[in-house]
């Protein structure tokens, strides 16, 4: 009895699409080079930070060969649409050299469009609607405005820095989406922003999904801080003072916010200690984590590798079926459930 199958429709003509999930240190990229080997697979990566040069550390850059690694300056943004549109393309011509794609990393909201298609302008969010007015009170709407310039110039043309609840909903639509409403707009193509659902990977690939993860959290815990430990020592500060010192880099940016950069650009600024940076974003990895592994939670026909303190397959009364015994490598029982991916 296997779980990892996603129930789509399938014919023999459509291709095989791996995707391959887990939350942050989880030994994702360590799988995907295993499975790329053995199946004759070229590795996408789906991760937020991987997309920007200069940032090799603190992303935990791979070394194996990764399309969407390096393709953008931490000045520039990347949204999850710019992301579908990238591994559109990318899918296609792998599987016209007669390979198979194999998407993994981190960033759920990237796989979740790419594999469903870009859905409707999300609702109102009042958690991060709260938190836009909480940074406002505290820095004034001219930095939300300057914030929405960066990831959506074209919105923030059309916003007076005043207008507190257009820009407010704007950059509310972005953090929640990934999409900014300039790209929601234009895919409407009446500007109403009514945007009709796009075909998804699921509707023209046999897919299968699944996520790796320390079958305990102290596992995962200890993990992040292993890995940390290792990114200060390999330099981390001073790549992220690098980055700092650049006249047109900001800390509001995407590149500067994400998870350890931010930590280590505010100890730079002089707003804490270095102990203090460090302890902040090893807790701000956690919540990473834990967010994650909400997505994943909810995920359909999810493919579940947990793995142990040895990074081997550990039983889970999920697989009490499965014919695996614990101890087996997680590419054991990845290439289990490939083995029974829907022809």
């Amino acid at each position: 009895y296997f779980y990892a199958v996603a129930e789509v429709k399938v014919t023999s003509e459509n291709p095989l699409l791996i995707c391959l999930m887990g939350p942050t240190a989880s030994g994702k990229t360590d799988l995907a080079v295993q499975l790329a080997e053995c199946l004759d697979c070229e590795l996408v990566s789906v991760d937020s930070a991987l997309v920007y040069r200069g940032m090799d550390i603190g992303s935990a850059k791979p070394d194996y060969p990764h399309h969407l690694v390096n393709i953008r300056d931490p000045a520039q943004a990347y949204s999850a649409a710019d992301f579908v549109v990238d591994a559109e393309r990318l899918t296609a011509d792998i599987i016209a050299r007669g390979k198979t794609p194999l998407l993994v990393g981190g960033s759920m909201l990237y796989f979740k469009a790419f594999l469903e298609g870009l859905d409707n302008m999300p609702g109102a969010e009042p958690s991060i609607r709260a938190e836009i007015a909480a940074q406002a009170a505290l820095h004034g709407w001219v930095s939300i405005h300057k914030e929405l310039a960066e990831v959506d110039p074209l919105s923030a043309a059309r916003i007076h820095p005043n207008h507190s609840q257009r820009l407010s909903r704007a950059l509310e639509v972005y953090r929640t989406s990934g999409v900014t409403m300039t790209e929601w707009h234009n895919k409407s193509g009446t500007g109403t922003g009514l945007v009709t659902r796009s075909t998804g990977a699921l509707d023209r690939h046999r897919v299968v999904q699944l996520a790796i993860c320390p079958a305990e959290r102290d596992i995962l815990h200890q993990r992040i801080a292993l890995r940390f430990e290792r990114m200060m020592a390999a330099g981390f500060l001073d790549e992220v003072r690098t980055l700092w010192q650049r006249q047109d880099l900001n800390a509001e940016l995407p590149a500067a916010r994400a998870v350890g950069y931010r930590q280590l650009w505010q100890h730079l600024e002089g707003e804490c200690s270095l102990d203090e940076a460090v302890k902040n974003a090893l807790a701000a990895t956690r919540q990473l984590a834990k967010r994650q592994l909400t997505w994943l939670r909810k995920w359909p026909q999810l493919g579940w590798i947990y793995t142990d303190y040895a990074g081997k397959f550990a039983q889970n009364s999920l697989f009490q079926d499965l014919k695996l015994s614990p101890g087996k490598k997680p590419l054991d029982l990845a290439l289990n459930y490939l083995a029974q991916a829907p022809l």
